[in-house]
């Protein structure tokens, strides 16, 4: 898993990865039955590859509309029922088995992923990340990839159970690190909010107003503070010990 991206493939997001290409233009599809959502991504999606051709509020309506239509990405709302989603997906894989399905929303509960998984969903986008890690992650999908945020890799992969011996001095200063959260400075805990969803420096330093070079600081000093060795266990800590409301401040 790429410690840059939010995503369980990929590399840095940054504007130069938005394909504006309009010879390479997807037919994308929003599956949506919240007006302003759908509105909201038309808007992000102005100028990419990704043209949205149809946008209605269930599949059963696109499909019976649009009959001879192939999409090559569904995007679907996940705010809805579960079952309701993983219903969709199935009937749209069974209809239009080359096209791909990203899930949009503003978080996932790992016992989802998988019946979603089965169903054919074939990424997981966070709705509170920036528009170019948004865009990154549905740039992946369309190339075949399975997208994750990488809090939801960092469950995945403590569930399952090692094949490799584990660093055991690692684990144990992890464990031994004090899970206080105030010990760590304000802008400290709003960095390891970032790293929760998987934010790459560059996009950390533009939400903050700091530079890049100032992000890389304190990433190193909240690992040494917490006892982590990497971002991904620095994003587990936090995920346990940090306060929910932490980023509400920051956000955009």
């Amino acid at each position: 898993m790429s410690e840059q991206f939010n995503y369980m493939v990929g590399k840095n997001a940054d504007n130069d990865s938005i394909c504006h290409n309009k010879s390479q233009r997807k037919a994308t599809v929003l599956l949506c039955r919240n007006a302003l959502v759908s509105i909201g991504l038309k808007h992000l999606l102005e100028g990419t590859c990704f043209f949205i051709t149809d946008s209605e509020s269930d599949e059963g309506s696109f499909s019976h509309r649009h009959s001879c239509t192939s999409p090559k990405l569904f995007i679907l709302d996940g705010s809805d029922a579960p079952g309701y989603i993983v219903d969709t997906a199935k009937a749209l894989k069974n209809r239009y088995p080359e096209a791909r399905i990203a899930l949009i929303a503003d978080g996932f509960d790992l016992g989802f992923v998988k019946p979603a998984r089965s169903a054919g969903i074939d990424g997981f986008c966070l709705s509170t990340n920036d528009r170019e890690v948004l865009i990154r992650g549905l740039e992946m999908i369309i190339l075949g990839e399975t997208v994750l945020p990488t809090y939801l890799m960092a469950l995945l992969l403590e569930a399952v159970p090692a094949t490799e011996p584990k660093d055991s001095r690692a684990e144990g200063e992890l464990e031994r690190s004090d899970s206080r959260p105030g010990k760590l400075s304000t802008r400290e805990s709003q960095i390891l909010h970032c790293l929760t969803e998987g934010a790459p420096n560059k996009i950390i330093a533009r939400k903050l107003d700091v530079a890049e070079a100032t992000v890389k600081v304190h990433v190193k000093a909240i690992l040494r503070k917490i006892g982590a060795s990497n971002r991904t266990q620095a994003a587990m800590w936090a995920t346990a010990h940090l306060p929910t409301n932490v980023g509400s401040s920051f956000r955009g």
